[in-house]
C-alpha cells in the first residue's frame, strides 16, 4: 500500500505540473490575434494525416527521416505499454494486461522491445550527428548551448529510458524461470538474458523493481520537460499542421484595415458598410510585437522543432546574410515566453520597453529574405516562418516608412507611374517606336 500511495502521489503530482505549464502556453498564444481556419476541414484533416502523422515531410531527408519514424513510433506505441504500468502502479498488480490478452500479450509486448532498441539506436545515432558529426545545421549561430543542450537531454533521456524498459523486461524473464524454467518471455529481451545471467533471485528483483520507478518517474519527468523544450511539438504538430496555410505559396493575404480604405475611397457606397465608430487605438500595420501576430503565428513559433531545414535551405542564408528562418522561430517563442513572464509576474502584461522587431529580430533579417517560400515548404509540420517575415516588413514600411531605397523607388513609381519604371505610363509604348 505504501508503494500504491506514493504512485499516487507522485502521478497527481506530474498531471497537475504539467497542466499547469500547457494552460500557461495556451494563454500565451491566445496572446496573438483571433484567427479563423475553419474552411476546407476535409484537406486539413488530411494534411494533419499525411504530414504530422504520417510523417511524410520527413522523409525528404531519406537517413533522418527514417530514423526519426522509429523514434515517432516508440514514443506512440510504446506509451500504450505506459498504461499498463499506470494500472499496475495504482492497483498493486503485475503486468495485469497479460491475464486479458493472453498470448497476443507476448507479441505485444515483443514488438514494444524491438522499437525500444530501435529508439536507442536512433537516438545514438542523432546523438553521434550532433555531437561528433557535428552537422552544420546543429551549430549555425542561433544553436547556442542551450538549443544543443536542450536536444542532448531529450536524446539521452530517450536511450535511458528505453534501456530501463529493456532491463526490466530481461530481469523479469530471469525471475519467472526460477519458478517456471520453460518460460520463454518476450521476444527481444529472451536473446539478452545473457546480459544479466548469474545474478542472485534478489538483486534481478532489485533490477527489476528499479527499472519499473526509472522508467515510470523517467516518463513523468519527460512529461513536465517538454512544455520548457524543443520538444513540445510532439503535442503542437498536431493542431499545427491541421491549421496550416493551405493556399498556394506565395499567395500574400491582404491586410483588412487596408482594404477596408481603399474600398470606402474607390466606391462612396461603401461607406454605409463602414463601422459606425472607430476603435480608441488604431490598429497597427504589420506586426511590431507577438501581440500583433495571430494566434496560428504563435502556435508555429512553439510548434518549431528546430531541426534547422528551413534555414539549410533558405538561399539568403546560403549566401552569407543575416536570415534564418529558423532563428525568426526561435526568436519568437523566446519573445513570447518572455511577454508571458511579465505577465506571470505583474498579473498583465506591463510595457518592458522591448518588442520581438529590434529587440530579437532585425531589420537587416526580415529584407534579406527572398519570400521564395523554401522555408515553408522543408518544415517538417508546415511552420510558415514568411508570414511573420512579412508582417515585420508590414511595420517597417506602412508604420515607420523604412524600406531599403531600392524598394521605397520602386513603391513610389509604382504610386506615381503605375509601373516599377521611372517614366510615365504615356511613355510606356515607346519601346514599339522603332517597330
Amino acid at each position: 500500500m505504501v508503494s500504491q500511495i506514493i504512485f499516487a502521489i507522485v502521478l497527481i503530482a506530474a498531471i497537475v505540473f504539467f497542466t499547469k505549464a500547457v494552460r500557461k502556453i495556451s494563454r500565451n498564444i491566445k496572446l496573438g490575434k483571433p484567427f479563423d481556419r475553419s474552411d476546407r476541414s476535409g484537406d486539413r484533416w488530411k494534411a494533419m494525416f499525411m504530414v504530422a502523422i504520417g510523417q511524410s515531410k520527413m522523409v525528404t531527408r531519406p537517413f533522418a527521416g527514417v530514423l526519426h519514424i522509429f523514434v515517432y513510433a516508440g514514443f506512440v506505441i510504446i506509451n500504450i505499454e505506459v498504461l499498463e504500468i499506470l494500472i499496475d502502479g495504482v492497483a498493486g498488480t503485475h503486468r495485469i494486461l497479460s491475464s486479458f490478452l493472453g498470448p497476443f500479450y507476448t507479441f505485444l509486448i515483443s514488438a514494444f522491445e524491438f522499437l525500444a532498441v530501435a529508439v536507442a539506436v536512433s537516438c545514438a545515432i542523432f546523438l553521434i550527428r550532433r555531437n561528433i558529426g557535428k552537422l552544420k545545421r546543429f551549430w549555425s549561430k542561433e544553436m547556442t548551448s542551450w538549443p544543443r543542450t536542450d536536444a542532448n537531454i531529450i536524446l539521452t533521456t530517450e536511450i535511458l529510458l528505453m534501456c530501463a524498459f529493456m532491463l526490466l523486461d530481461i530481469s523479469d524473464t530471469l525471475i519467472q524461470r526460477t519458478s517456471n524454467p520453460g518460460y520463454s518471455g518476450f521476444y527481444i529481451s529472451n536473446m539478452l538474458t545473457g546480459v544479466l545471467s548469474g545474478s542472485s533471485v534478489s538483486t534481478l528483483e532489485f533490477i527489476e523493481k528499479f527499472c519499473w520507478w526509472f522508467h515510470i518517474i523517467g516518463i513523468l519527468a519527460f512529461l513536465n520537460y517538454i512544455p520548457y523544450s524543443k520538444h513540445f511539438h510532439i503535442v503542437l504538430a498536431f493542431p499545427n499542421v491541421y491549421y496550416s496555410n493551405l493556399n498556394p505559396k506565395g499567395e500574400f493575404t491582404n491586410l483588412a484595415s487596408v482594404t477596408r480604405e481603399i474600398k470606402l475611397m474607390l466606391d462612396p457606397n461603401a461607406a454605409v458598410a463602414a463601422p459606425a465608430e472607430t476603435p480608441a487605438t488604431p490598429e497597427r500595420f504589420g506586426a511590431k510585437d507577438v501581440f500583433d501576430l495571430s494566434g496560428i503565428q504563435l502556435m508555429n513559433a512553439y510548434s518549431c522543432t528546430e531541426c534547422g531545414r528551413c534555414t539549410s535551405s533558405c538561399p539568403a542564408n546560403q549566401t552569407g546574410k543575416m536570415l534564418s528562418p529558423r532563428k525568426i522561430m526561435m526568436d519568437t517563442r523566446d519573445r513570447l515566453e518572455e511577454v508571458g513572464k511579465n505577465i506571470d509576474k505583474n498579473g498583465k502584461f506591463v510595457d518592458d520597453g522591448k518588442s520581438l522587431l529590434f529587440n530579437y529580430i532585425t531589420p537587416e533579417e526580415v529584407w534579406a529574405c527572398t519570400s521564395c517560400n523554401a522555408c515553408t515548404e522543408e518544415c517538417p509540420v508546415n511552420i510558415d516562418p514568411l508570414a511573420i517575415i512579412v508582417d515585420l516588413r508590414r511595420f517597417l514600411v506602412m508604420e515607420q516608412s523604412a524600406a531599403p531605397q531600392e524598394l521605397a523607388l520602386m513603391m513610389n513609381n509604382v504610386e506615381n507611374n503605375g509601373a516599377p519604371w521611372q517614366f510615365p505610363a504615356s511613355d510606356r509604348l515607346n519601346w514599339t517606336t522603332a517597330l
